[in-house]
Parts: structure tokens; C-alpha cells; sequence
């Protein structure tokens, strides 16, 4: 199945809503005018029920089909934007300073409405779609929020599917593969307390610089030296404050970062090998060092069932030398990993093209992308549901 007829037709009226909600990027829960846009489209379109503030701020629509009763699948998309400036220059560009949507969640959610008013039209499946709009994916958990607030349970959702868009990756093209897509996430603090003093008598000091560069290196060899080579970890100083003069030895530094990788285990080591790193410099110079992990998102595990499913309509709409079924993990985090946790279900990749990276000031979602995320879905959904 190529691209639907329909939603060809509909193209234009999708990436009408994609360009507004660029222009009104909201910020992790935030998501007010953004979830009140998606609920009031949701309605216009005929949903037999639209369901608001779920996980504070999320959405849910509930799509019936005409063909019987069936199971509930749930297709999920993120509303967040980041906290940028933009610099894109397009006239669709974000009119809210420090926002602005840098990872596409404008047009996953535009995607998803396409698909939703596709399928309120048609109706062609037994059981039930549920199209969720989340908050906060970026770092504020929204995904965890949603099934914590009993979303699963309510709508009675047994499978569960996720999209994002690829910079790099042709238009056209998915990739997915089973088993850990993305990485699990943890956030680092370090401090390290020494003896300030004056810069230039700094044999009286006790120097939490020197100390915490020597930090910043050592962190290094978690991966280089302590993890299996075959392993994936990522460990990131993205953080170094201390000290406010130029001639001032500073008592302490701090240090923030991030630790990324695929398996528990690797990460509980990562922490581990953190912390005797740590003590172990500061000791070294009489200094002392506090040092905290926070673990966050889970990896992002596709169920192999459900992989290959989705994997599948991948090809009946992109054909099969499009579609890549054993992409490389991405060690970027996803809190779409909670609802996979929740339910069996897989995340998919769709191509984005020669576009600036996410998370970049200088990126835009690209909108040629649109039929082929909006044909997946619907064609993931009556598949799925198929009589």
C-alpha cells in the first residue's frame, strides 16, 4: 500500500496545524494551548470520546470502529517543545522566546491528527484506536505520567506504538529493530569541596579545579576501560561552574552530565565506577567530593512480535528497500520507553531527510514527511484491527 489517496488529499490541511504549532512552542507540562488545539480537533473530527488532562496535561481520543468489537491499540505522539532559540528564519518560525520545537514534536502530533481524522471518517477496523497526545517527553517523564494516571487500564489499551522523526534518514524510509532502540538515561552531580584561596599563592589551596578537570578525565575511562567493549555507554560532563574571579581560587566546583546506556547493569556499574572515581581523585588531593546519580527514562525496548508486525507495514507503505529493520540503537533517551514497559507495542523511526540535527536551533520538521508517518499509522491501525 503506497501512500492513501486520502491522505494525500489531506496533506496541505496537516501541515497547516504542523506550521502553528511550531509558532507556539510550550515547554515540558506546559502544553496548554497545544493540548486544547488537539482536543478541539479531536472533537471536530467526531471522536466518540476526547479525554483531557490525563498525565496533567495529555490528551487521549477514542476512535470506534464500524466493523465489531475488538482490542484497543494505542498510537502515541509527544507535544513538548525544547528550550531554544530558534534561529530557522521561516515564516512559520517560534513566536515564544527560548521555544522552540527542535525534535519534530509539532509534526508527530500534526501526523497523528491526520491519522485520527482519517480514521474517525473511515471507521474500517473492529475494537478501538486511541490516539494519545503526551507531555513533557523531553525530560519531564509525561509518558510515565500518562500510565501512571491508569491510561492503559481506562481505554483498555493492549498494544501501543510510537513514531519519530530521523534527520538523515530519505523521506520515504522507516527504521526499526527489536529488542533496546534507545538508550536509558541518568543525570549526574559532582561536587568537589577544597580550600579556596589567592590564585597566586595557590600552594595554600586545596584547588577544586584542578581537581574537578582531572574528574572530567577520569569519568572517561568508564567507557574506555571499565565497560566491556562490546557494551554501550556514554558518560557526558555537560556542566563545569566554579569560581567567580580572575584572581580567587574557588572553595568548590560542580559538575553536571549525563550517563546513557542499553543494558541495567551497565548502568548500575557506570555509577559505581563514578563514584569510586570521584573519591578516589579528590582523596588524592585532600579535597572532598559528593557525588548523586539520578537513573531516569528505561531503554526503550521493542517487543519482537511487535516489532516485526510494524515492521511489516513499514514496507506495505514505504516497500521493503525502505524500510530498515536493524537500525543501530540511538543512545538519545525516550520516555515512550514507560508505555512499552506498560503494554507490548515498538517505537519506529521515520525518514526526516537532509534536515539540521534534532535538538538543533537550526531545525524544522520537514513536511514531505507527513503522508508517510500519517499512512503508517492508519494502515498500523486497521491492520492491526483487521476483521
Amino acid at each position: 500500500m503506497p501512500i492513501l489517496n486520502r491522505v494525500a488529499e489531506l496533506h496541505d490541511e496537516i501541515t497547516g496545524w504542523r506550521r502553528h504549532l511550531h509558532t507556539i512552542p510550550e515547554i515540558l507540562y506546559d502544553v496548554h494551548k497545544t493540548a486544547a488545539f488537539v482536543a478541539e480537533r479531536l472533537k471536530e473530527f467526531g471522536c466518540d470520546e476526547v479525554v483531557t488532562g490525563i498525565g496533567k496535561t495529555g490528551v487521549v481520543g477514542i476512535i470506534k470502529g464500524n466493523l465489531g468489537d475488538g482490542p484497543a491499540i494505542g498510537l502515541r505522539a509527544d507535544m513538548d517543545a525544547l528550550p531554544l532559540n530558534e534561529i530557522t528564519g521561516k515564516p512559520w518560525a517560534s513566536t515564544t522566546p527560548n521555544a522552540m520545537h527542535a525534535c519534530g514534536h509539532d509534526g508527530h502530533t500534526a501526523m497523528l491528527l491526520g491519522a485520527a481524522k482519517y480514521l474517525a471518517e473511515t471507521r474500517k477496523f473492529k475494537g478501538t484506536v486511541a490516539v494519545i497526545f503526551q507531555p513533557a517527553e523531553e525530560g519531564g517523564a509525561g509518558g510515565d505520567a500518562m500510565v501512571k494516571d491508569g491510561m492503559m487500564e481506562r481505554f483498555g489499551i493492549a498494544t501501543v506504538f510510537g513514531m519519530h522523526n530521523m534527520p538523515g534518514l530519505p523521506v520515504g524510509q522507516f527504521a526499526i529493530r527489536p529488542g533496546p532502540l534507545l538508550a536509558a538515561t541518568a543525570e549526574f552531580w559532582i561536587v568537589v569541596k577544597g580550600k579556596g584561596g589567592h590564585a597566586a599563592m595557590p600552594h595554600g589551596t586545596i584547588d577544586p579545579i584542578v581537581i574537578g578537570s582531572q574528574i572530567v578525565t577520569g569519568l572517561q575511562t568508564i567507557a574506555s576501560r571499565s565497560a566491556d567493549p562490546i557494551e554501550s555507554v556514554v558518560v557526558s560532563v555537560t556542566k563545569f561552574h566554579g569560581g567567580d574571579a580572575f584572581n580567587i581560587i574557588p572553595e568548590q566546583v560542580e559538575l553536571n552530565g549525563t550517563i546513557r546506556i542499553l543494558r541495567k547493569e551497565v548502568g548500575e556499574m557506570a555509577a559505581k565506577r563514578m563514584k569510586e572515581i570521584c573519591e578516589g581523585i579528590a582523596a588524592a588531593h585532600g579535597a572532598t567530593v559528593e557525588v548523586r546519580v539520578d537513573f531516569n527514562y528505561p531503554v526503550t525496548f521493542n517487543h519482537p512480535d511487535e516489532t516485526e508486525f510494524a515492521a511489516g507495514v513499514a514496507k506495505s507503505v514505504a516497500g521493503d528497500p525502505n524500510v530498515n529493520t536493524d537500525v543501530q540503537p540511538v543512545m538519545g533517551g525516550e520516555d515512550f520507553s514507560y508505555m512499552l514497559e506498560a503494554r507490548p507495542g515498538a517505537f519506529i523511526f521515520v525518514g526526516n531527510g537532509d534536515t539540521a540535527n534534532l535538538h538543533n536551533p537550526a531545525y524544522d520538521f520537514n513536511d514531505e514527511a507527513i503522508p508517510h508517518g500519517v499512512s503508517y499509522w492508519v494502515k498500523l491501525a486497521e491492520t492491526q484491527l483487521a476483521a
